[in-house]
């Protein structure tokens, strides 16, 4: 995943300084979660259930990413580089774990339209072309989610 993460405030740019300014910083950490309970959850979300037609969803908008005119998007002088197998396992992963997070054991088209543009922002890479017109490879991954139909 690649996450948008702004900079922290000034008190809290502040709060950094005063805990980290140090050749020993003071580590005070109390765990909220065990190991143990970490592997049970992966468990769990590996066993979260997605339907075939979610999973052929996941298939078509990295398969987009690579031809997009097969899919009915304009946008293939600005794709120089699509997503590769890998995307489409990260997809799966996340929206398991988007899922599991949010209480409920199967994944829904939602949930790979919530996490897709963080999975893909980075795996599609534009071409000089999409430069050129000032699009990102964020408004491109934007524009198959927008367009790749939804089952």
């Amino acid at each position: 995943l690649k996450l948008k993460i702004g900079y922290p405030s000034r008190t809290e740019e502040r709060q950094i300084l005063d805990a980290m300014a140090s050749t020993a910083p003071k580590m005070d950490i109390t765990p909220v979660i065990t190991p143990e309970q970490i592997l049970k959850a992966r468990k769990v979300v590996d066993e979260i259930y997605i339907d075939e037609k979610v999973r052929d969803y996941v298939v078509d908008l990295v398969f987009a990413t690579r031809k997009p005119s097969d899919y009915g998007l304009n946008i293939d002088n600005f794709v120089q580089f699509g997503a590769s197998p890998r995307a489409t396992i990260a997809i799966t992963l996340a929206a398991k774990a988007w899922a599991f997070l949010n209480g409920r054991g199967y994944v829904t088209p939602q949930d790979i339209k919530t996490i897709g543009v963080d999975v893909l922002r980075h795996r599609v890479i534009p071409s000089y072309e999409a430069e050129a017109e000032d699009l990102t490879s964020e408004d491109l991954v934007r524009r198959l989610f927008e367009l790749v139909e939804v089952p």
